[in-house]
């Protein structure tokens, strides 16, 4: 299921993005951009489930804030972002081979912040909803 899988985000125009740490234990993670917006996906594997052995909130939660964050650092030409909050809403649970997909949505952006609203979706089918905040850092160079 995940070779085909791979291979329909390839031919859609998705690619591998570069992750490190944490991110590269629930990955690969997908990208591409469409239409101007930044879009990320996730093969949903067995290595993803819960007790229930549908996806667990916490890789749900993870894909969310990596969207978020890197739609920040997107729009705002900023290497170094902190998530300051996460909130997110559970809506329906996502099942294991099912392909995750988000396209976060800038709300607002100031000098130092930037506020993030994202749909986490297996198609047309929501199953969570997230809030962010990110701050800009300083650089350390």
């Amino acid at each position: 299921m995940t070779a085909k899988a791979a291979d329909k985000l390839k031919s859609d125009g998705w690619k591998i993005a570069d992750t490190t740490g944490f991110l590269t234990l629930i990955g690969p993670l997908w990208e591409r951009l469409k239409d101007g917006a930044l879009e990320l996906a996730l093969i949903t594997e067995d290595k993803h489930h819960n007790r229930r052995g549908l996806v667990q909130g916490g890789v749900i939660m993870t894909f969310a804030d990596r969207a978020c964050g890197m739609a920040a650092r997107f729009v705002s030409g900023k290497p170094t972002l902190a998530t300051v909050q996460l909130d997110t809403h559970f809506v329906e649970a996502g099942k294991i081979g099912e392909i995750l997909t988000t396209r976060p949505r800038v709300v607002r952006s100031t000098r130092s912040l930037i506020f993030i609203t994202a749909e986490v979706a297996v198609d047309k089918r929501c199953i969570a909803m997230a809030n962010g905040v990110f701050k800009i850092l300083k650089n350390d160079s």
